[in-house]
C-alpha cells in the first residue's frame, strides 16, 4: 500500500452505495494492513494518537469499530470520555485528556476529544467565549508538544449533510437497538446546525496547522467513509511489515490416567 497521501478535491462526492458484500471484501485487506501496523507499533514502541471529531451521526463509532475489530485491545485503545465531573471541571481543561495519550507501543483512538470545547461546549454554552478563545489559541502549541514528544497525531473530521443527519436521527429514533445513541444534546444538532458550522469553521481556522492538519472524511456514504478513512490512516502512519516467524504448534497432550468427572455442569440452553 502506498504511503503517499493524495489530496482529494474539496467537496468530492461519493456517488453510488456500496453493498455489504463489496464492503467486506474491500475491508479485509485493510484490516490485514492494520494488523501489520499494530505489529510495527509493538516492535518499534511507536506512539499513535488518532482524534475522531465531526457532526453527530457522521459515523465516528463505526469507523473506530472497524479499525479495532481485528486488532488487539492491548495495543489499540479507545478513549470515549463521559461528561466531566465537578472535580474535572475545576482542573486545567486539558488535564483530563493528557493521561490518555499513548505510551510506547500503543495506538489511542479518541471518540471525541479535547475539541469538545471548540464544538458542543461552545454551541451549548457550557464554556464561555473567553474559554473557547483561550482553547483555540493554545491548542496548536499543545499539539506541537505532543508531536515533539514522539506521538504521531492524526485528526479526522467526519462530515455529513444536514439531510443525511436528519435521516439518521429518524432511524435511531425508530430502531430500539439504536435509541441509546440519541440524547437531548444530539437533537440540538439539527436545530443549531449553522451554529455548529460556525464553531467548526473557527476551529479549523485556528487548529488546522501544517504540523497537525485536519483530514475531512465525506461520511455521507458510511461504508465508503470507513474504507477511505482506514486507507488514509494506513497511508500516513509510516509502518513497515515486521517479519513474522510461524509458531510451531505443539501436539495434543496424552490423556494418561485422566478421567472425565461425573459433574452436573450448568450448560447454556442450545436455542440456536
Amino acid at each position: 500500500m502506498s504511503k503517499k497521501h493524495k489530496k482529494e478535491k474539496k467537496g468530492s462526492s461519493q456517488e453510488g452505495k456500496m453493498s455489504a458484500k463489496e464492503f467486506e471484501a474491500a475491508l479485509e485487506p485493510l484490516q490485514l494492513e492494520l494488523v501489520k501496523m499494530q505489529e510495527w507499533v509493538k516492535a518499534t514502541g511507536a506512539k499513535v494518537c488518532i482524534v475522531f471529531e465531526g457532526r453527530d451521526t457522521a459515523g465516528k463509532g463505526g469507523v473506530i469499530k472497524r479499525i479495532t475489530e481485528r486488532t488487539s485491545p492491548r495495543v489499540f485503545r479507545v478513549v470515549a470520555l463521559s461528561a466531566p465531573t465537578e472535580r474535572e471541571k475545576s482542573q486545567m481543561y486539558f488535564q483530563r485528556y493528557i493521561p490518555h495519550l499513548p505510551a510506547g507501543g500503543e495506538v489511542v483512538l479518541f471518540d471525541r476529544s479535547w475539541y469538545n470545547r471548540a464544538g458542543v461546549e461552545r454551541v451549548m454554552g457550557f464554556a464561555t467565549e473567553e474559554q473557547v478563545e483561550t482553547f483555540l489559541a493554545y491548542t496548536p502549541a499543545l499539539e506541537k508538544a505532543i508531536i515533539d514528544s514522539g506521538v504521531i497525531l492524526i485528526k479526522y473530521w467526519l462530515d455529513v449533510s444536514q439531510e443525511n443527519q436528519a435521516k439518521r436521527f429518524k432511524e435511531r429514533n425508530e430502531d430500539y437497538r439504536k435509541i441509546w445513541k440519541l440524547s437531548p444534546m444530539d437533537l440540538e444538532a439539527q436545530r443549531r446546525w449553522y451554529d455548529y458550522s460556525r464553531a467548526r469553521d473557527a476551529m479549523f481556522a485556528a487548529t488546522d496547522t501544517e504540523e497537525s492538519p485536519w483530514y475531512v472524511v465525506d461520511a455521507n456514504e458510511q461504508r465508503k467513509a470507513r474504507l477511505n478513512c482506514i486507507a488514509h490512516l494506513l497511508s500516513v502512519v509510516p509502518y513497515d511489515e515486521i517479519p513474522h516467524e510461524p509458531i510451531e504448534l505443539a501436539g495434543p497432550q496424552e490423556k494418561g490416567d485422566y478421567a472425565e468427572p461425573d459433574y452436573p455442569y450448568h450448560y447454556v440452553p442450545s436455542l440456536y
